[in-house]
């Protein structure tokens, strides 16, 4: 892809030209690899809705990228910002992004040109139906075809509009609470789904510390103990990775960044106050428990082990990758670092964990809702009760041969058995260790393949590539 010389690149050229690199290590003939990376169809709806005495006209998008599997699945984000090339990037990351982590999806994308805080709750939700409606009548919504989850703007509530939306229009369809995730969990949703991208942000990054020549080949050393860590977004992703590690690893969380500025403290800051101050005050203006500066961007720059952009696509570009003084960067955000801006790093020796594996813990708990919604049982429901009595039969004997009591903290956790919390972090962490090895697997078998986000676009085509043949293309 050719640009212009000194012009940024767009999110959407970005992952094009992010493929184009990785696409050049495969043998794939030119036509399969162009169906890969097109996006198959992009619907646009505009409609009307009466609110304050007069009609309202809103406009959405729900982009379909690749349904070489199906459902297609991904997230609707309710901003202003949203616009056709936006949601078409976002879809096709998502298709990548579950080939990598082998969710059984396609990729889609949805949004809604839209500010959430202009409406009272009450107006959202007829705004949210309606919207579902316009998509429900082009099968956008669909248990077994489109199946979306919560995405910037939008998260439980607005899954649970939308799936009760979905059950008015298809009374009969005994599978309705499959046709979104992220719903509460009084309606099918599933423990752990709130923090799990944060989640997988927290497991990727154990992952890439499991290795140590990809740790040393940063120019870091030991575990994430002690590690300085800089989050860009105290949303719901920046603020679980931060909590979890900061309080599960002993990373030091030494800046924050958000709309209205940053906090910086060299000592690490207390993420649950912060985030309650922010919750309180809209911003971190007047935190007490850190240093205030206006210019958030500024702090961006601050050197730091560990840097977790968690907000917006385009945070790290060309402006300012030249002033970025971090290790290893974790893409909890889709799209954070620009194309050009990917290259420098590179050629800096920072580590990067590509977007498409940082924050992939969202759909793969979305893949576990879904199945829980079409199997209509709860995880652990069969099997808990009969591992506790397992484990008590073994516990007894022992203390019996031994002829003393075992550890009564030991003996509490050995006996409990897996509830839907636990072995939804089970899955979780399983399948982000398993795609982070895949990723180094490809490079050690490919000495011209030297990082981490070229790999996983390389896992992912391979896989796609693969679907297709076996459709007969």
């Amino acid at each position: 892809m050719a640009l212009k010389e000194g012009r940024e690149t767009t999110f959407r050229e970005s992952v094009d030209m992010m493929f184009e690199r990785a696409a050049a290590h495969i043998d794939i003939s030119p036509g399969l690899k162009e169906k890969i990376r097109i996006c198959n169809s992009t619907y646009t709806v505009r409609f009307g809705v009466r609110l304050r005495g007069e009609i309202h006209t809103f406009v959405g998008y729900r982009a379909v990228h690749s349904e070489h599997r199906e459902p297609v699945k991904g997230g609707i984000r309710y901003a202003l910002s949203v616009n056709q090339d936006e949601v078409e990037a976002l879809a096709a990351l998502m298709t990548y992004k579950c080939a990598l982590v082998d969710s059984p999806f396609g990729g889609s994308k949805g949004g809604l040109c839209i500010n959430p805080s202009d409406w009272e709750v009450f107006e959202l939700e007829r705004i949210t139906r309606r919207f579902t409606f316009e998509l429900c009548k082009r099968n956008l919504i669909h248990p077994s075809q489109n199946v979306p989850a919560p995405d910037m703007g939008t998260g439980e509530r607005e899954m649970a509009w939308m799936a009760d939306e979905y059950k008015r229009l298809n009374s009969t369809d005994i599978d309705a609470a499959a046709c979104v995730t992220g719903k509460p969990l009084t309606i099918g949703g599933i423990a752990g789904r709130v923090e799990a991208t944060g989640r997988g942000v927290q497991y990727g990054t154990q992952a890439f510390f499991r290795h140590p020549d990809g740790v040393k080949a940063a120019g870091l050393e030991g575990t994430l103990d002690g590690k300085t860590v800089i989050v860009q977004g105290l949303g719901n992703v920046g603020y679980h990775a931060a909590k979890f590690l900061s309080e599960e690893d002993g990373a030091k969380i030494i800046a924050v960044i958000e709309r209205d500025g940053a906090i910086l403290n060299d000592a690490g800051l207390d993420i649950e106050d912060l985030k309650g101050y922010i919750s309180a005050t809209g911003g971190v203006r007047g935190f007490g428990g850190g240093t205030y500066h206006e210019k958030g961007s500024e702090v961006l720059e601050t050197e730091c082990d560990i840097l977790i952009p968690a907000a917006i696509e385009g945070t790290i570009n060309s402006t300012n990758v030249d002033r970025i003084k971090t290790k290893l960067i974790v893409e909890a955000a889709n799209g954070p670092v620009t194309a050009n801006a990917d290259t420098v790093l590179l050629r800096k020796g920072v580590a990067i964990l590509p977007d498409m594996y940082a924050n992939a813990g969202g759909v793969t708990v979305s893949y576990f809702e879904w199945v829980k919604n079409l199997s209509h049982i709860r995880f652990g429901r069969m099997q808990r009760r009969q591992e506790e009595y397992k484990a008590n039969l073994l516990i007894a004997e022992l203390e019996r041969e031994i002829g003393k009591p075992l550890n009564d903290k030991f003996k509490q956790e050995f006996v409990r058995g897996s509830d839907e919390l636990a072995l939804v972090r089970s899955g979780l962490d399983d399948t982000m260790r398993d795609a982070y090895n895949a990723m180094r697997s490809i490079m050690d078998e490919n000495s011209s393949v030297k990082d981490l986000r070229t790999a996983a676009y390389i896992a992912s085509i391979n896989t796609i590539a693969t679907s297709y043949s076996s459709l007969g293309l």
